[in-house]
């Protein structure tokens, strides 16, 4: 079952990377779940474990799949080597600014980053990479900068954070879209450059005799080392996603996150949602609608049943 999936992976098609794309977000969106239940786990020790884990499934893949020597020639090429460098980087940023983020209280700053990082993905597409939208996209695009712009005149100053986590993940989203690496190898020398800080700093909360996971439950243990797995998924399905779909519906798709964040925030969390947030939210959600009925081929993708197929 693993080979056919990771087969179904290396299929370039516009159709497939739309629903890779939106599996990733969907993914990305229940999140908070899987991160709740570790939440007596240091936010920095969470992050290395994803990262050290993530690079032992990832690994253990290739093993599998006989692909280590596709990931030995990486180290020949010195163009490629420097894309995965600089993809690595810019993930590491992201967590690193989330993690931070949400230990320093600025929770609200980082939903309105991802919020921000669909229409910085799109403007990448349309400036770097020559994509084109039509007037009815446009209109989509103007709502969402609306709906951006009123959530951000709310929280009342510059939002340096959600900035930084917007621009982080859409250069990731870039660099993904122009590297010539199978996603599974891309993925595996990203963590591998960052897996030996991650693993030091673990190493040093241990000899510190701070880390807080010594004596942990064996459930709890079992869930850090399978954050590895719901760390690398996804990023496997947007990685191939983003060398199928143009940069500028992967723009659209990424709202698919922060929303069913939302939901779980609203209804499960009980959190609070303002009228201003709801009027904010609303314009996203048009913006959306207006974006997937202005593309005929894109509606239609969702609703083949035959592209949901690991063939």
């Amino acid at each position: 079952m693993l080979n056919r999936f990771i087969r179904a992976l290396s299929e370039r098609s516009e159709s497939k990377g739309i629903v890779y794309a939106i599996l990733s977000y969907t993914i990305w969106g229940i999140l908070p779940l899987f991160w709740k239940a570790l939440k007596q786990i240091n936010a920095g020790e969470i992050l290395a474990s994803r990262i050290v884990w993530s690079f032992v499934f990832l690994l253990l893949i290739l093993l599998i799949l006989g692909g280590l020597r596709d990931l030995i020639a990486v180290f020949k090429n010195g163009k490629t080597l420097i894309g995965v460098f600089l993809g690595g980087l810019l993930i590491t940023i992201n967590w690193f600014v989330y993690i931070w983020a949400v230990n320093s209280n600025h929770v609200i700053e980082t939903s309105l980053g991802y919020y921000i990082n669909p229409l910085f993905t799109v403007v990448l597409g349309v400036i770097v990479l020559k994509e084109r939208i039509d007037r009815w996209q446009i209109v989509a695009l103007l709502l969402a900068s609306l709906g951006v712009i009123i959530i951000t005149l709310q929280y009342g100053k510059v939002p340096w954070v959600a900035l930084l986590l917007a621009m982080s993940f859409g250069l990731y989203g870039l660099v993904k879209k122009l590297s010539n690496l199978t996603s599974i190898v891309g993925l595996t020398m990203e963590t591998m450059m960052i897996t030996p800080i991650a693993l030091g700093y673990l190493v040093y909360k241990q000899v510190e005799g701070t880390s807080s996971l010594m004596a942990l439950p064996l459930n709890v243990s079992i869930i850090v080392v399978l954050s590895g797995v719901v760390t690398a998924i996804p990023l496997l399905l947007f990685a191939q996603g983003a060398k199928c779909v143009p940069l500028s519906t992967i723009g659209f798709i990424q709202y698919l996150a922060p929303s069913i964040a939302l939901l779980l925030g609203i209804f499960l969390f009980k959190e609070d949602f303002t009228r201003v947030e709801f009027i904010s939210f609303g314009l996203i959600w048009l913006a959306l609608g207006i974006y997937s009925f202005s593309r005929k081929d894109f509606l239609n993708t969702i609703l083949k049943k035959r592209f949901l197929r690991f063939s």
